[in-house]
């Protein structure tokens, strides 16, 4: 076992071997393919209600212990399968944990990772609740694809050193986006996840995204707080702790409906929800979309995108698949980068092209890459 290091927060170094992969199988709106970069499993933002407590592994570790687990050696694997690659999806950092969260500042592994992709023309998005070290945003401005994503969820100090006690707060979050904006850079808010009762009146919303666009965001995304099952007391003793026992037994009563491993809001309420915000971006002249929302029909979860998004991709931003032209990458030829709508795979990858129905449960792994490094050769 790893000897725990206590400072800055309680870690331990692991030396990894895990691949680059792409969207977990099952329910899928993500609309272009991505490679998933996680440096970190386990995340000093410390948010309660993170559904990462719930995935196995290292992740318990943090759950139960507040251990957090620093891959120390990612960015030379990374580099490594990234030369083994000739095709190459946007790498996605990162899904799980805060890529630079409180450790990244003494470790820096997000910023390795983010030069492996610039260096080789690969495009790259990073998601965060923390403040973008600035060589990140120099790096990622000198590729025309890579975007930054800003997880903004209360303009209340107070409300927001409960959700997020290890993130920055808004002045920092919205100087995010600010320099994001200002050196040209997709820069989106994500306005997720909204809580019922606490960050959901129209007023607040308003604000939350007029704050957004007064920096320079281009795009809103939102989810409503969906509570993975394994932690459901975990999350309800939270709120009884912080709000009350009134509020905790309001979500017992909300959360009454498991779609696969999470308990999500009712479905009439999200879509009012959804039709606010929708209706807020619209006012405002922004593109809006959703982010992991469902219902269930049929007793199959469905997207709801497709009826309250108004922008073709998640992320308001298409990313065409890119393929290497010696030692760097460029963007495959007519590729829109809309692979669960494509029916011609013009990037002469059939297996991409995920409008086909048997292949939209498929999680595609390195080894697909390299295949399909192969394939495009021949």
């Amino acid at each position: 076992m790893s000897e725990i290091i206590e400072k800055p927060v309680k870690h331990v170094l692991h030396k990894t071997n895990k691949e680059l992969h792409g969207w977990h199988a099952g329910k899928r709106e993500c609309t272009a393919e991505r490679m998933l970069i996680n440096p970190y499993n386990g995340c000093s933002c410390d948010c309660f209600f993170c559904y990462a407590r719930a995935l196995p592994g290292s992740f318990q570790k943090f759950r139960k212990e507040g251990v957090v687990t620093v891959c120390e050696n990612f960015p030379e694997v990374v580099a490594r399968q990234l030369e083994s690659i000739d095709v190459a999806s946007c790498g996605y950092l990162s899904p799980v944990s805060d890529p630079f969260q409180l450790l990244n500042d003494q470790y820096h592994l997000s910023e390795k990772i983010v030069k492996e992709f610039v260096s080789r023309n690969i495009p790259i998005e990073i998601v965060t609740k923390s403040k973008i070290p600035q060589e990140v945003i120099d790096l990622i401005k000198e590729q025309p694809h890579s975007f930054g994503q800003v997880s903004l969820l209360t303009l209340e100090d107070n409300l927001g050193e409960i959700l997020v006690p290890g993130g920055a707060r808004k002045e920092v979050l919205l100087d995010n986006l600010g320099r994001l904006a200002g050196a040209g850079i997709h820069a989106v808010a994500r306005l997720d996840p909204i809580f019922p009762y606490l960050t959901d009146k129209k007023e607040g919303l308003d604000q939350l995204v007029e704050a957004a666009l007064d920096r320079g965001a281009n795009h809103i995304i939102t989810s409503c707080l969906d509570i993975p099952w394994q932690i459901f007391p975990e999350v309800m003793d939270k709120l009884r702790e912080h709000f009350g026992a009134g509020l905790a037994y309001d979500y017992r009563r909300l959360y009454s409906q498991r779609i696969d491993n999470s308990y999500q809001a009712e479905i009439n309420y999200r879509r009012r929800l959804f039709d606010l915000l929708r209706n807020i971006c619209e006012r405002k002249g922004v593109s809006f979309a959703l982010c992991m929302e469902y219902e269930l029909v049929g007793g199959k979860p469905e997207g709801l995108n497709r009826e309250f998004a108004s922008s073709r991709n998640c992320e308001g931003i298409d990313i065409p698949i890119y393929v290497r032209k010696g030692k760097v990458f460029e963007p495959a030829a007519e590729c829109e980068g809309v692979c669960l709508f494509c029916k011609k795979a013009v990037c002469r990858i059939e297996d991409l092209a995920m409008g086909r129905k048997e292949n939209t449960k498929k999680d595609w792994r390195l080894s697909d890459y390299r295949r399909w490094s192969r394939e495009i050769k021949e």
